[in-house]
């Protein structure tokens, strides 16, 4: 039973490669992200909106600098995803200032960036007015730019075995795994999740009751793929899956599996993934008999989901990686890696397929990193 012993462990999709070891993060400049933006500002309204990069500050701590300096509230400063403290991250803020006169907003906006220069180390590249706040998910992912050094194999050696890799999981995708940082150490937040949606384990801030809630479906839905690698049902659909169009985001169920495959292989739909709750879209079928098996290894049901008031969703089970490349860095005398990912998706799912170490040997990166 999953009580009973935690499953943390994933399988590998390029298990037949082997990886180039390695760190991760010798200092912040190994490890860049930047927001892909869902849409620009449009140069009026109440916002303003400021794009900058941080290095060794979180992404709550440039909010409450930003508030201070310029008299708001800390909910009136607010940002799409949060990013890592001990990296190098460019963000976009959005502030409510009010609306500025049309013939004053060049001027406003020149003064702002220099007072965030003088004020905040951050460096900031532009800012702009718009009409809305952003919220978190407003972004459509992450670039990442992130150098492996003290590599496992010769420095000549790294780039084609990084390569083999690259090529099979730009051919397969890569399960949508959710990253070791949102289950604590040794899953001390699965377990407490468990424990809270049982009813054995009280918690009282709300906050803390939706992490550890969201902890646990998002140990389920990890086993759900992890089942799914291993029982060979990645590289194709299964009737009854809900899947989802990776041009436009609609979702539908997976009738015949015949007709839908090709599209799966020519990676333009996937599968979702369950995390679990009463209002999730059920899949049928051979799906919906996978989903009832891993959760009828746990002794959490939906009922218990439902009296914790968590609605349950489903999850892209497969990300693609048309943009990842690999190349040696002679400088740093590791290997650099580049590539995208949709907001929610964790880059340590893609590192992990590259090094082939363990999951505690990859660092516990804030949960910005995801989106």
């Amino acid at each position: 039973m999953l009580d009973s012993s935690l499953q943390l462990d994933l399988p590998y999709i390029t298990k037949q490669f082997p990886g180039i070891g390695g760190q991760l993060r010798a200092t912040p400049d190994h490890f860049l992200v930047e927001e892909i933006a869902l849409y620009t500002p449009q140069g009026d309204g109440q916002h303003l909106y400021v794009n900058l990069t941080k290095v060794g500050l979180t992404t709550s701590e440039v909010q409450e600098q930003l508030a201070r300096l310029f008299g708001l509230r800390t909910s009136e400063v607010s940002f799409a995803g949060m990013k890592d403290k001990l990296a190098r991250t460019t963000q976009t803020f959005s502030l409510n200032v009010g609306h500025q006169p049309p013939a004053a907003v060049a001027e406003f906006l020149t003064e702002s960036m220099q007072r965030i220069r003088e004020h905040l180390a951050v460096e900031v590249h532009w800012a702009d007015m718009h009409r809305n706040k952003l919220r978190l998910g407003h972004l459509l992912g992450n670039r990442f730019v992130i150098t492996i050094t003290n590599l496992a194999c010769s420095l000549d050696e790294a780039p084609a075995r990084a390569q083999a890799i690259v090529q099979e999981m730009a051919r397969t995708g890569v399960p949508n795994f959710f990253g070791p940082q949102r289950f604590g150490t040794s899953g001390s937040n699965v377990r407490q999740g468990m424990e809270m949606l049982l009813g054995t384990r009280t918690k009282s801030a709300r906050w803390l009751r939706r992490l550890l809630g969201s902890a646990y479906q998002s140990y389920l839905c990890n086993r759900y793929l992890a089942r799914r690698v291993e029982m060979g049902a990645f590289s194709h659909l299964l009737a009854g899956d809900v899947a989802k169009k990776h041009a436009t985001g609609g979702m539908f169920s997976v009738v015949d599996v015949a007709v839908e495959q090709p599209r799966y292989e020519a990676q333009e739909i996937s599968f979702t993934a369950p995390m679990f709750g009463p209002k999730m879209w059920a899949a049928t079928d051979a799906a919906a008999e996978l989903e009832a098996e891993i959760l009828a290894e746990t002794p959490v049901t939906m009922a218990h989901f439902e009296a914790a008031r968590i609605e349950g969703t489903r999850r892209l089970g497969r990300l693609l990686l048309p943009d990842c490349a690999v190349e040696k860095n002679e400088t740093l005398q590791g290997l650099t890696v580049s590539f995208s990912l949709p907001k929610g998706a964790f880059a340590t799912t893609i590192l992990r397929e590259l090094m082939k170490v363990e999951v505690a040997q990859l660092p516990e990166l804030d949960e910005g990193d995801e989106g």
